[in-house]
C-alpha cells in the first residue's frame, strides 16, 4: 500500500457523525491495553496520528481516519474498562454496538497481545464479529516479546481458546520490527477491493 494521504477525519459520539460517503471501513477493537493505537501509528508510519495514552483504555469516541481518500481506518473505544463506571461501560457497549451496524464495514480487525490468552471480553467481542457475517484478522501484538518456539505454542493455544472459523486469519505483529506490516496490508486491500467490487454489481 502506498499512503498518500492520512488524514484524522473526526470522533463520532453518535450515529449522525458517521461518515455517510460509501466507502469501505476497517475496524480495530481490542482489549484496552493490547497497543492499539501504537498498531495503528505502525501501519501508516505515523508516530501519533491515533494518540497512545499513558492510561490504557482512554479512548471513549469512535474515531474515523481517512486513507488515500479511498477507505477509512476505524478505532473503536477498547474494551475492559476496569477504571469507569458502570453507566460509562453501557454507553460505550451502546455507541460500539450502533457502529458495528453500518452496512461500509469490510474488514473487522481483532487485536490480542499474544502473551494473553482470550479472555470472556476478547471471546465475546469475536463472536460478535463472526454474528456480523464478516471476515475477521486476527492480529497477536507484542511479537517481539516472545520467542519463535513461544510464539508458536501461543498461537496453538489462542487458536484452541477462540475456535476461529477456516476464514479468519492469524497474523503476528510487534511495533518494534514491523513483523507482518506488509502482509497485514495486503489483507486490507483486498478487503477494499472485495467491498467496492461488491458495491459495483
Amino acid at each position: 500500500m502506498i499512503l498518500k494521504s492520512v488524514n484524522f477525519i473526526g470522533s463520532a459520539v453518535a450515529e449522525d457523525q458517521f461518515p455517510r460517503d460509501g466507502r469501505p471501513q476497517i475496524v480495530f477493537s481490542g482489549r484496552s491495553n493490547v497497543g492499539k493505537s501504537t498498531f495503528i501509528n505502525a501501519l501508516l508510519s505515523r508516530k501519533k496520528i491515533a494518540r497512545v495514552s499513558q492510561t490504557p483504555g482512554k479512548t471513549r469516541l469512535v474515531n474515523f481516519f481517512s486513507i488515500n481518500e479511498e477507505f477509512y481506518f476505524v478505532d473503536i473505544p477498547g474494551y475492559g474498562y476496569a477504571s469507569v463506571s458502570k453507566k460509562m461501560i453501557r454507553e460505550f457497549k451502546y455507541m460500539i454496538e450502533t457502529y458495528l451496524r453500518q452496512p461500509e464495514i469490510s474488514l473487522t480487525v481483532l487485536l490480542l497481545d499474544i502473551r494473553r490468552i482470550p479472555n470472556d471480553d476478547d471471546i465475546l467481542m469475536y463472536e460478535y464479529y463472526k454474528a456480523m457475517k464478516s471476515e475477521v484478522l486476527i492480529v497477536l501484538t507484542k511479537s517481539d516479546k516472545l520467542s519463535n518456539n513461544q510464539k508458536f505454542n501461543q498461537v496453538k493455544k489462542i487458536k484452541a481458546k477462540l475456535n476461529p472459523r477456516p476464514i479468519d486469519k492469524f497474523i503476528t505483529f510487534s511495533a518494534i520490527n514491523l513483523e507482518n506490516k506488509d502482509v497485514i496490508w495486503n489483507i486490507i486491500e483486498e478487503n477494499v477491493l472485495r467491498f467496492k467490487d461488491e458495491q459495483a454489481l
